[in-house]
């Protein structure tokens, strides 16, 4: 790279390198793998008051790998979804699914049953993972989901021990109603898996950076429904990528971050979940991030260093009572990405917290980091960043000519992040990814002469609710917020991410 094409480096933060190595790791698995032995008694997970260490994540994770290929017989490849909000179960079954050499395809629990057949069909899964609360769907579509051959089911605290499992359950169930009835011939139960799976070793399973880890459904730049096949060295290079912006800046084994944002979305599953995993931290996983006073609970019992979010979330946290009295002084970082962080609310998180809303930006296609601004960026400046380590930045017309600084065009992305292209769709990978390269991302800014990007507008006809893409062709209802999930899945979910890290 040269600083005349790429002015950024120039204005890079200390200490953060121009490339990483992306053969550091030669997988997800490995990475976790390290990230187990290096931090074997550091907390890993927190959820509704049950600590998980990274030896229990190792632990029970291994035994649902051993359980996939043991019991299941699923074979290197196959594809497996996950239907979870934010519990203990996720990281257990997305880290048992990757160390088996399958494939996890997120899926939103929130799904309609159109949406969710149209998923599992395109995916060709052959097994699920599903909370009982959305069971019910799943139910629904099964008779016209032939591949979907295992359904592993799980209770909102199966992870929590007894008594606190039992009792959560019963209220979640038959006090809360929160279980619409469901029927589902030879489902498993995700603990008696753990228990099948702890009988036996998983076979040892090669695993390389061409392989898919994930494939993460989005709407891309057109509103069909897709999956970016994101291969082991996309989410290897990402997780380095964010590691070393990070740099300094945080503490190996020491930080806490806060994971409102579902895991399902690209945003949390790399910048939560997998980079701090590399580094690590805990993370406190919130179920029900729209419970704003429980959110605002759950904070003030852990002096967390780390918050990841979107605008809507630093804003309903503001006009929450009693977040302005919480203890900020652990409060190291606060990243913004999904959707546009608006001056206003950024503003007021500083003056509240003393900390940067620092701004990032990527896409599921990119798994999700491309550019991030510093972190020792002392106000909120309105640009999305620099492009990150190893990553390429331009600003395209539609003739595919580069345009100079300030000019307004199409940002376009290269880097080792970048998908391999769109799940058996090579006609809608062709429209975003040209043969040099450079995928093009639809979203329309500028780049100022520091290296520095902006988004000015969407080149399609797409807005974002809350980090999550919106197509009014698809969604005409106006949008909601505060409201209950059975209006929510009819009126106003996003078809999937355009996300940051």
């Amino acid at each position: 790279m040269s600083s005349s094409a790429y002015p950024w480096l120039a204005n890079y933060p200390s200490g953060v390198p121009e490339q990483i190595d992306v053969n550091t790791y030669k997988s997800v698995a490995d990475v976790l793998i390290t990230a187990f032995d290096k931090f074997r008694h550091r907390p890993a997970f927190s959820n509704m008051g049950k600590l998980l260490s990274y030896g229990d994540v190792d632990r029970l994770s291994a035994q649902f790998a051993s359980y996939l290929l043991n019991d299941l017989k699923l074979s290197k490849g196959d594809r497996v979804a996950i239907m979870l909000p934010n519990v203990l179960q996720y990281p257990i079954a997305a880290f048992g699914i990757l160390r088996a050499g399958l494939t996890v395809v997120n899926t939103n629990p929130l799904y309609t049953a159109r949406e969710l057949k149209h998923q599992l069909n395109d995916s060709g899964a052959s097994a699920i993972v599903v909370l009982d609360n959305f069971a019910a769907t799943l139910a629904e579509v099964l008779p016209q989901t032939p591949m979907v051959k295992h359904v592993i089911t799980t209770a909102l605290g199966d992870m929590l021990g007894f008594p606190k499992a039992l009792i959560t359950n019963l209220v979640v169930r038959h006090v809360k109603k929160m279980v619409p009835p469901y029927k589902i011939d030879h489902e498993v139960r995700f603990n008696d898996a753990l228990t099948l799976g702890s009988l036996k070793p998983a076979p040892n399973v090669e695993v390389g950076h061409d392989d898919i880890a994930f494939l993460q459904y989005t709407g891309g730049t057109t509103g069909v429904s897709k999956g970016a096949m994101l291969t082991h060295r996309n989410m290897v290079a990402n997780m380095l990528q964010a590691g070393a912006w990070l740099g300094s800046n945080l503490r190996v084994g020491e930080e806490i971050v806060i994971t409102a944002i579902p895991l399902y979305h690209i945003f949390a599953l790399t910048a939560n979940c997998l980079v701090f995993i590399q580094l690590g931290g805990m993370s406190l996983l919130i179920t029900n991030p729209r419970d704003m006073p429980g959110f605002v609970k759950e904070l003030s019992k852990v002096r967390f260093s780390v918050l990841t979010g979107v605008n809507t979330l630093f804003n309903g946290l503001l006009n929450t009572p009693g977040f302005d009295a919480l203890d900020f002084s652990n409060l190291r970082l606060t990243l913004g990405g999904g959707m546009a962080v608006q001056r206003a609310v950024a503003e007021k998180w500083k003056k509240v917290t003393k900390c940067t809303l620092i701004e990032a930006y990527g896409l599921t296609e990119t798994s999700p980091a491309a550019c991030m601004n510093p972190l020792d960026l002392a106000e909120y400046n309105g640009s999305i960043g620099m492009p990150i380590s190893s990553t390429g930045a331009c600003i395209q017309d539609d003739n595919g000519k580069m345009l100079g600084t300030g000019e307004i065009g199409e940002i376009c992305i290269k880097g080792p992040q970048v998908m391999r292209g769109y799940w058996q769709r090579q006609d809608e990978t062709v429209k975003v990814i040209t043969p040099d390269g450079w995928l093009h991302t639809g979203d329309i800014g500028r780049m100022d002469e520091r290296g520095y990007f902006y988004i000015v507008d969407r080149k399609k006809d797409m807005i974002l609710v809350s980090g999550f893409n919106v197509y009014p062709s698809l969604r005409p209802a106006p949008v909601c917020s505060n409201v209950r999930r059975s209006a929510c899945r009819t009126k106003n979910r996003a078809r999937r991410s355009r996300s940051s890290s």
